[in-house]
């Protein structure tokens, strides 16, 4: 797949990671600067960050996401509904929600459809006119390639814009085996997001190429630096980010 490997182009893919339930105020607003210097496309905060992340990127251009019930799936259909009526009454816009995965490994489908379906329609659709955005979270570490096949036609039978590989926090992320798998499964309507251990220029690379159109990271900065310095004909570039989304 031919991407252009701009910095505009490249940061306009990134939702950066803010995530981590140990991150101070000091830690979130750091994240949120970097966020906004590098122009990022979003930012997927905490649920309780989000009004104070919409307040702090006024005027940048850059989107509020977050994530709904995160990061195991297992809470009822009507908690997650719940969940992402408040995060739009706070000012989120994109919704990365956890697939029912235990319902997923067991050939629910009906169940995890309905799960997909209910949030969906909570953000007003795939094509909203508020401009919400539902991604779902397969955490593709879980999954064997049949599994991870069938959840992301699930995901587009329930209607989501995005299936997404990973939530970062389960031992494992975005392979680009599970990328390809993912983008051959689903139609042209549903985009691809890949999310967990991309953390560097190449591994953005080699996502965006296999059929990505989305990346989940907490090393925008790391990325973005590489894609400069390698602009630039520096030499070398920045370590990358070690974190674990």
């Amino acid at each position: 797949m031919s991407i252009e490997l701009t910095e505009r182009a490249v940061a306009a893919t990134i939702d950066h990671a803010i995530l981590k339930p140990d991150f101070t105020r000091a830690d979130v607003d750091r994240e949120l600067d970097i966020a906004a210097e590098w122009g990022v496309f979003s930012v997927c905060v905490r649920p309780s960050d989000i009004a104070y992340a919409v307040r702090r990127l006024d005027g940048t251009g850059v989107a509020v996401g977050t994530v709904i019930g995160f990061p195991h799936g297992t809470t009822s259909t009507a908690a997650k509904v719940a969940e992402l009526q408040r995060a739009k009454d706070d000012g989120a816009t994109e919704f990365d929600m956890v697939v029912h995965i235990g319902a997923l490994r067991s050939g629910e489908d009906d169940l995890v459809t309905a799960d997909i379906a209910a949030v969906v329609e909570a953000a007003g659709g795939r094509s909203s006119e508020g401009g919400f955005v539902t991604k779902v979270i397969l955490e593709t570490s879980y999954l064997d390639l049949e599994q991870i096949a069938r959840g992301s036609r699930l995901t587009e039978t329930g209607g989501a814009t995005f299936v997404k590989t990973s939530t970062g926090f389960a031992g494992g992320g975005a392979t680009v085996e599970h990328v390809t798998l993912m983008r051959e499964s689903v139609s042209p309507a549903v985009q691809v997001k890949a999310s967990g251990g991309v953390r560097g220029l190449d591994s953005a690379i080699a996502m965006l190429e296999a059929g990505a159109t989305r990346l989940g990271t907490s090393a925008s900065a790391t990325i973005l630096g590489e894609l400069r310095a390698r602009a630039e004909g520096r030499e070398g570039t920045a370590a990358e980010d070690r974190s674990s989304y």
